[in-house]
């Protein structure tokens, strides 16, 4: 990973100086799961503020926040876009633990137009959520948030979660079949792995877990049709397809299934590459495929967001902006 840039200043902490990714009521009135009835409410409020700031896109602070973040290629990618874009945005990142998540949206200024959110803050950031589009809604995980209106606590922020469209991208991409998925570990990044193969036509999909009660409790939140197992048994169809979601350090050791080494394996993981759970596909002369394109597809799909408040809504001279992103994902 590349060190931060002078560019990719980190997002200041509520108090310290600057430095020169549905449901109405969501955040506190039960969840996302509250909102069934108005799943569009998060695009509207996103569309509304960005309409409001349409007229003079001007300085703004956004960045990245999880634990741990200091890998992060998202500040050189969101950086590389907005200068195509020539927005004078800066974007960085943050070390952030889910109970630091509120009291940080708490105490951001009037500068800060929107935030990504990675492991462990996306269950979180759908509780938080003053609304949330769609996808947020339907699997209860929030990647990007966005500023909408002042609120009570400074600001009122829309959640959407863009890790579904940018895997199913990704997958596209790599013209890859996800007919028959299995998807391993049963995390919040695999509930976006599940509704991204059903997205792309899934007929059949297993969540292998190391606790097959939590891949059970995921199945049955995503309305069944799931088949469950624990990592290690063989899914009882024949598999097209492999999404791992399990950490990339903690890959190696995993029991798989000898039927799964024979097809393609996507790996969320991205750093090191190739992850320790690549090289025992590439031992077995399979194909498997790094989550990298995965982080650049659903960035851009944020930067939508950001953007247009929309994330169908494609930005100015989007190809230049997707291959400026490609071009820094990679650099070092």
């Amino acid at each position: 990973m590349t060190d931060p840039q002078p560019s990719d200043a980190a997002p200041r902490q509520p108090g310290e100086a600057a430095l020169g990714e549905s449901t109405p009521g969501a955040a506190r009135h039960g969840g996302p799961a509250q909102g069934a009835a108005q799943l569009g409410a998060a695009q509207d409020a996103a569309q509304l503020g960005a309409a409001q700031d349409a007229a003079q896109l001007g300085a703004a602070q956004l960045g990245v926040l999880g634990s741990p973040i200091s890998h992060s290629k998202s500040p050189a990618i969101h950086t590389a876009a907005y200068g195509v874009l020539g927005l004078p945005w800066q974007y960085g990142r943050t070390e952030l633990d889910a109970a630091g998540l509120e009291p940080f949206l708490a105490g951001l200024g009037p500068e800060w137009r929107g935030l990504s959110l990675t492991m462990p803050l996306k269950e979180e950031a759908a509780r938080l959520a003053a609304t949330v589009d769609p996808v947020a809604a339907a699997s209860g995980v929030v990647n990007t948030l966005v500023r909408v209106a002042p609120g009570e606590s400074g600001a009122a922020w829309a959640g959407f979660n863009t890790d579904v469209a940018g895997l199913a991208r990704a997958i596209q991409n790599g013209s890859l079949d996800a007919g028959a998925t299995v998807v391993l570990g049963a995390g919040a990044t695999a509930v976006s792995a599940v509704l991204a193969a059903r997205s792309l036509g899934a007929e059949r999909i297993a969540i292998a877990a190391r606790r097959p009660e939590a891949a059970q409790d995921l199945a049955t939140r995503l309305g069944g049709g799931i088949d469950v197992l624990a990592l290690g048994d063989a899914p009882g169809f024949a598999p097209s397809l492999v999404i791992s979601t399990l950490p990339g350090h903690a890959s190696g050791a995993v029991a798989i299934a000898d039927e799964l080494l024979s097809v393609p394996l996507f790996d969320v993981a991205y750093d090191p590459w190739p992850s320790p759970l690549a090289l025992r596909w590439d031992a077995a002369g399979a194909e498997s495929y790094a989550g990298l394109d995965m982080l650049v597809e659903q960035a851009l799909v944020q930067i939508r967001i950001f953007v247009n408040g929309d994330p169908d809504a494609p930005v100015a001279d989007e190809d230049t902006v997707l291959a400026a992103m490609r071009a820094a994902s990679v650099e070092r």
